[in-house]
C-alpha cells in the first residue's frame, strides 16, 4: 500500500517536473518568437518600395543626423541651380528665382534685387541668352553651427554665337528649418555672398 502511494507520488512529481520544464520551455519559444516577430517588423518598416519606370526600387529609411552633411550639400546645390540657371523668358526666370528665394533669407533676395536694378535679366532677355551653372564643389563644415559652406561652379552663358564660361565661387551659412514643399530639406541658406564670378573662357559656336 506504502508503495503504490509512494509510486503515486514520485510519479506525480515526475509530471509536475516534466510540465514545468515543458512550460518553461513553451514560455521561452514564445519569447523568442515574439522578439523576432517584433525586430522583423521594425526592420520592414525600415524599408519603403518606390514604383519608378514599372520597377520597385527599394529604399531605406534612416535618422536625420546620419544625412545631414548630403542634404545640406544638395541643399546649396539645388539653390545655386534654380538661382543661377536662367533662360531668356521672363516666366521662367521669375519661377526659379521664386524657387530659389524660398530656399535663402533676404541675402539672396539682396542680390537678386541688385542684379534687377542692373538690368541683367532683361539683358538675358534681349540678348536671347541662356545661362546654366555646373557645380564643381560643395565644402561644409559641420562642425559648426550655422554651417559655414563654400561652393564652387561654372556658369556658362550660351548666346548664338558664343558661349562664355564664368567660375563663380560663392558664400554662406546653414541653419536648420521646418521642411516644406518649398524647403524639403529643411535648411536655409544666411548670409549669401558672391566671392568671385569672371569670366574664364570664350569659344565661338
Amino acid at each position: 500500500m506504502f508503495k503504490k502511494m509512494k509510486n503515486t507520488d514520485t510519479a506525480f512529481n515526475h509530471i509536475r517536473g516534466f510540465s514545468l520544464v515543458f512550460m518553461a520551455g513553451c514560455i521561452t519559444i514564445c519569447s523568442v518568437v515574439a522578439i523576432k516577430c517584433y525586430q522583423m517588423v521594425a526592420n520592414m518598416q525600415q524599408h519603403i518600395y518606390i514604383l519608378a519606370n514599372g520597377k520597385a526600387l527599394e529604399a531605406v529609411s534612416a535618422e536625420r543626423k546620419d544625412n545631414i552633411p548630403v542634404e545640406a550639400k544638395d541643399h546649396i546645390r539645388m539653390f545655386h541651380y534654380f538661382f543661377f540657371t536662367l533662360d531668356p523668358d521672363e516666366k521662367v526666370i521669375q519661377a526659379n528665382i521664386t524657387k530659389a528665394l524660398y530656399m535663402a533669407d533676404n541675402s539672396a533676395e539682396k542680390v537678386y534685387r541688385n542684379l534687377k536694378e542692373q538690368g541683367y535679366y532683361s539683358d538675358l532677355i534681349s540678348g536671347n541668352i541662356s545661362q546654366q551653372v555646373s557645380i564643381d564643389s560643395i565644402e561644409v563644415n559641420m562642425n559648426q553651427y550655422p554651417y559655414p559652406f563654400h561652393c564652387y561652379a561654372q556658369e556658362k552663358m550660351i548666346r548664338s554665337t558664343s558661349i562664355v564660361t564664368r567660375s563663380l565661387i560663392t558664400e554662406g551659412f546653414l541653419r536648420n528649418v521646418s521642411r516644406s514643399d518649398n524647403n524639403p530639406h529643411g535648411f536655409l541658406v544666411e548670409r549669401w555672398n558672391i566671392i568671385a564670378n569672371k569670366d574664364m573662357k570664350t569659344e565661338n559656336r
